[in-house]
């Protein structure tokens, strides 16, 4: 049950298209690069408002802009592939989504605008210099700012108010990682929880460690906003399931796929945001001086089947300010 509105479409129907250039016309070229597959309902949503606010800008397909995109799914060897197939081309900008993307293709040109749409610390990972001002070819969106770790904790708390331990699932490579768990190591005393870290370095150690967390009892997940959560969401949602572990997940995605409840920004937002700065930059401007921004909007979701699957009960009010639920 969605409650806002949004007329996903398909990414077809959110352009007016003309089959060729109209004379005189100068026809610009935008590549795309998706950690996901092309049927992926979740990625095709998000392009879909990009697509749709680039046409509200006056960029058409056929008349005045090419598509170039590559899905890559979430192979880091396909990713880098994809992203020097995109550079190669000679693109006018490039959409790229987040922390598996943007790296490689920060290797592949340093020409070439990039605008993210979903990366947690872009200054930490050394994508630009500053939030304000960039430098370099690369921009965007960024998907968390830290002070929101400590909402994780605090829904975990109310959707499952007997967790006193939260295994938190973090990719150990990127300085987010450590930083979100310094917020939820801040909170945690006020909420009577103990945190303790798990490194997302593989998926058997993912499984190993989070199958030992659950031997004890009174235990939860917390899955920190990463590309390397999206490589193993599969795995985790199972794990929380079989083991009963009640999980606060950092996106949407996670929810749809099976996961329990998700708080965070709402990305459909970001790429539609983002769809403003390819048009700048096709209009003339510099990544370089366009600031990072961060999100405007957030969003709850709940998956009710989950939730009766591990035996909880929704609290009315948590219900009554979720964004979506899922049943």
């Amino acid at each position: 049950m969605r409650r806002r509105e949004f007329i996903a479409g398909g990414i077809a129907a959110a352009w007016p298209f003309a089959a060729h250039a109209q004379q005189g016309d100068r026809v610009r070229r935008i590549g795309v690069l998706q950690p996901a597959a092309a049927d992926d309902p979740v990625f095709q949503a998000r392009l879909a408002a990009f697509f749709q606010e680039l046409a509200l800008l006056g960029w058409n397909i056929g008349r005045n802009v090419r598509i170039d995109t590559r899905w890559a799914t979430t192979n880091a060897a396909e990713i880098r592939r994809h992203a020097v197939e995109l550079a190669a081309l000679a693109p006018d900008v490039i959409l790229a989504a987040g922390d598996t993307t943007v790296p490689p293709l920060q290797q592949a040109t340093h020409t070439v605008p990039i605008v993210f749409t979903v990366v947690t610390d872009p200054v930490a990972a050394g994508y630009i210099n500053s939030l304000a001002r960039p430098g370099g070819n690369v921009t965007g969106f960024m998907n968390a700012e830290y002070s929101i770790s400590g909402k994780w904790l605090e829904v975990l708390k109310e959707i499952a108010p007997g967790v006193m331990r939260a295994a938190v699932l973090r990719d150990p490579t990127q300085g987010s990682g450590t930083s979100q768990f310094a917020v939820l190591q801040a909170v945690a005393p006020s909420l009577r929880v103990e945190v303790n870290p798990v490194n997302m370095n593989d998926a058997g150690n993912i499984e190993r460690d989070v199958t030992a967390f659950a031997r004890s009892l009174n235990g939860g997940l917390i899955i920190t906003s990463s590309g390397a959560a999206i490589r193993y969401r599969d795995l985790i949602i199972t794990l929380a399931a079989r083991h009963k572990l009640p999980a606060v997940y950092w996106e949407r995605l996670f929810t749809a796929g099976g996961g329990l409840i998700s708080y965070g920004a709402d990305l459909i937002d970001n790429y539609r945001r983002a769809a403003g700065y390819v048009d700048r930059i096709l209009k003339g401007e510099k990544p370089a001086d366009l600031p990072v921004q961060a999100p405007t909007k957030y969003e709850t979701v709940i998956n009710l089947k989950t939730a009766k699957a591990l035996g909880l009960t929704v609290p009315p009010a948590l219900l009554a300010r979720a964004d979506e639920v899922i049943e």
